[in-house]
């Protein structure tokens, strides 16, 4: 039994009449008498009476149509849905992002257009460090990412570059190099300053291309720095920071933050940076990734000054 079979049906059992439900359905009366006599043959018991000015339903005709009457639009409901989620229009998207991504305007950005855009698709969203996150897209635990990338990242992942940031010092308020007016304030900072200071850093094994960033900020100004207070989050960075634990240097985009007792500012000479990269698996990523991979690249024309 086909779907045309029970199309072919209806139509009859509507319009009581094989001649208008031939023209009804654009095929000839002849074809569609044939087709529902294969119909009654498969099931083993007549639908219709035929009768003089037309077709009557059958005690078992009236039973069937009870029943099928809503498959043709169910069917085409069913081919809706398949074609909408081919098209990554529906579903479920777990989106991952670290902690400094997430205070970057490139991410509200991003899931702002990504549901006006899907307005169907349900997004759960995750926050941890690199690691964890890199762990959980090669495992299938999540499907998409903004993260901070680094050289040693698994090849079966696909990084798509959005932005480079540079990073800026993050200071003790009452740092000397934090002090003096606007305009001192706005001038870049001579990172060789900070050279005996304790560094508050994330530990390499949580956030590997923040800790390489700040290091080789370091050592292309000529000195080693000294390892202070190690914190994994960058609300713990800041928090040590402003109790004077130590200074920092953190992604540009913390600095527009209004973080008491911390001080941010540019550094001089060549600026060092950190990328944010939407990342996925590479074999097969189903169109939802790819749609959300689109508007995160979009996103960037948003944010950038």
């Amino acid at each position: 039994m086909e779907l045309r079979h029970i199309r072919y049906f209806i139509a009859v059992a509507e319009e009581r009449n094989f001649t208008r439900a031939a023209a009804r359905l654009g095929i000839g009366q002849p074809p569609l008498s044939s087709q529902i006599k294969d119909l009654e043959a498969e099931i083993g018991t007549q639908l219709f009476h035929r009768v003089a000015h037309g077709a009557e339903l059958t005690p078992a005709g009236t039973a069937f149509l009870a029943t099928v009457r809503s498959m043709p639009d169910t069917a085409a409901a069913a081919v809706h849905a398949a074609r909408r989620a081919a098209r990554g229009e529906t579903g479920e998207l777990s989106v991952g992002l670290t902690g400094t991504a997430a205070l970057n305007p490139l991410f509200p950005a991003a899931i702002r257009s990504f549901r006006r855009t899907y307005p169907d698709v349900e997004l759960r969203i995750v926050e941890a460090n690199s690691v964890v996150l890199l762990s959980s897209l090669v495992e299938g635990r999540l499907d998409v990412a903004i993260l901070r990338p680094a050289e040693s990242d698994p090849e079966e992942l696909r990084e798509e570059r959005l932005i480079d940031e540079p990073l800026v010092a993050a200071l003790p308020a009452g740092h000397p190099a934090a002090q003096g007016d606007k305009a001192a304030a706005s001038r870049p900072l001579d990172l060789l300053v900070l050279k005996e200071e304790p560094f508050i850093l994330t530990p390499r094994s949580v956030g590997t291309s923040l800790h390489d960033a700040a290091l080789a900020a370091c050592r292309a100004v000529g000195f080693e720095p000294r390892l202070g207070q190690p914190a994994p989050q960058i609300a713990s960075i800041l928090s040590l920071v402003a109790a004077e634990f130590g200074v920092s240097l953190v992604p540009a985009s913390l600095g527009d933050l209004n973080v008491p007792g911390v001080a941010f500012r540019r550094l001089r000479a060549l600026e060092p940076h950190v990328g944010l990269v939407v990342a996925y698996r590479r074999h097969r990523p189903p169109q939802l990734v790819l749609n959300f991979a689109k508007v995160a690249r979009e996103a960037r024309s948003l944010t950038l000054p």
